[in-house]
């Protein structure tokens, strides 16, 4: 069985590849640049788990094949829940990392560390030809930092310190970030939703 995943990111493929064999899934994982033909799902939903379907039912339906896609953000406490599903482009351009850091940054910048709560939020979806659909969602909370450390990682990475640590997600090394990540939880709940809707009944 093919399971394709709604990304063009060879690091987010295989990574997934990895939590989708330890839960057992024996599924072959390929990323939509299998499928050049398949444009881009324009991102309408007001939640990253209605963004996340989105994305995973317009790549079933248009591959015939079982889809997987995920939508994450950083929720600030202070401002609502924001950036949320504009996390990528808070600052305007989608993807500016350093626009978007910077952006925040500044508007939290008289803000005391006792208030500088937050979460990664991720929400992963699986959505089958026939329109079958599941959603799970994996949170890490933690503070915002008032300057960036760390050169791993991306997008927040930089500024978000987990609860119990003392580095942000970008001084972590992979394999500890991904052990706590909003996207590893996610997708570890959702792998074995996927191995009991791909495995054919006995």
């Amino acid at each position: 069985m093919r399971l394709v995943l709604a990304t063009r990111n060879a690091h987010k493929i295989s990574e997934l590849r990895v939590i989708l064999s330890e839960a057992g899934v024996g599924a072959e994982l390929v990323g939509a640049g299998e499928f050049p033909e398949v444009g881009d799902v324009k991102e309408t939903g007001v939640t990253f788990a209605e963004n996340a379907l989105l994305k995973a039912h317009a790549l079933a339906r248009a591959t015939g094949l079982p889809a997987v896609a995920d939508d994450s953000g950083l929720c600030v406490d202070v401002l609502g829940g924001a950036p949320g599903i504009f996390s990528a482009r808070w600052a305007g351009a989608h993807g500016d990392d350093a626009a978007n850091l910077g952006l925040l940054l500044a508007q939290l910048a008289d803000v005391p560390d006792a208030h500088r709560g937050a979460h990664f939020a991720c929400a992963a979806a699986l959505a089958l030809p026939d329109g079958t659909e599941r959603v799970t969602e994996g949170r890490l909370r933690g503070t915002l930092r008032h300057v960036p450390a760390g050169s791993g990682g991306f997008g927040y990475d930089p500024i978000l310190q987990p609860e119990g640590d003392t580095r942000t997600c970008a001084e972590l090394t992979p394999e500890e970030k991904n052990a706590i990540s909003h996207r590893g939880l996610a997708f570890r709940a959702l792998a074995p939703l996927v191995g009991a809707l791909l495995t054919p009944a006995p």
